[in-house]
């Protein structure tokens, strides 16, 4: 097509506009955040265009949700989408059900007043495992979590003593009234898990069987782990898979990943914001 010698010379000489040079930093900086400095993907290049925004803000920058969307769909970066995990609930008909004390609500006040917990299943070379959690719900911190070869009841048990454990360890015992909510499984229902929670003068409060959204804080967690480890790739060993879930947890989940639920904080960084901060144990 006929352009004018003025035209083109004056596109020639045109600098560039001062959006494009605060998207070519918002990009360096997007990339920056997906790629470590050894060149391999870090946590932050599982995110979406929320979770990108608000990395980018905590990290001083003035951006718009708008904005990081255009720009990642410029670049063809998506979120990785978290898919379903396998139900693992097994009602035991013979043993009396807790009552469902939280009725959907998954906040918290204050720490160690709300837990929820579940387990589920992984598949190894080395045959299957299994990995049971307790999470805070006022800070979504994982207080708690074991792992084991079957799925019987001390996989819950022990999960359960390791978060009373760590918040003593802390300095924050555990006081009496905490409500410890989870699925109707046989394991959360046997009389050694109530033995446990009369212990240590807790409240147990379960979800209906077969109803994800009673316990919808562990359905959340179950899809954010299967997509940041246990989908990685297929484990050799069950040790294999436990130390990847402690790297996982201490270095990743609780000081690098912002929450939504948290107002783009970590569960470290929403912690800390009270008079007497919670140390999470290691």
């Amino acid at each position: 097509m006929p352009v004018a010698e003025r035209t083109y010379r004056g596109w020639t000489r045109a600098q560039p506009s001062q959006r494009d040079i605060d998207d070519a930093h918002l990009i360096e900086a997007i990339r920056v955040a997906r790629v470590g400095d050894k060149g391999e993907p870090t946590p932050e290049s599982l995110y979406g265009r929320r979770k990108m925004t608000a990395l980018l803000r905590r990290h001083g920058m003035t951006v718009s949700s708008s904005r990081v969307d255009r720009l990642m769909r410029q670049l063809g970066i998506n979120g990785l989408v978290r898919g379903k995990g396998a139900r693992t609930t097994v009602p035991d008909p013979a043993a009396t059900r807790a009552p469902d004390l939280l009725d959907r609500d998954f906040t918290a006040a204050a720490p160690n007043t709300r837990w929820v917990a579940d387990f589920t299943y992984v598949r190894t070379w080395a045959g299957f495992g299994y990995v049971a959690f307790v999470i805070d719900c006022f800070s979504r911190a994982i207080v708690g979590w074991h792992a084991a070869t079957t799925k019987a009841t001390p996989l819950v048990t022990t999960a359960l003593r390791m978060a009373l454990w760590r918040r003593d360890r802390a300095g924050h015992r555990v006081g009496d009234g905490l409500v410890d909510h989870s699925d109707a499984g046989a394991q959360f229902r046997s009389r050694a898990m109530a033995r446990e929670l009369r212990r240590h003068d807790m409240v147990g409060s379960m979800g209906r069987v077969g109803a994800a959204g009673d316990n919808a804080a562990m359905e959340s967690f179950w899809s954010l782990l299967q997509t940041n480890v246990l989908n990685q790739q297929r484990w050799a060993t069950r040790q294999e898979l436990r130390l990847a879930i402690v790297v996982w947890i201490e270095r990743k989940y609780h000081r690098q990943r912002a929450q939504d639920t948290l107002g783009g904080l970590t569960p470290i960084e929403f912690e800390a914001k009270l008079t007497e901060p919670l140390t999470l144990a290691a």
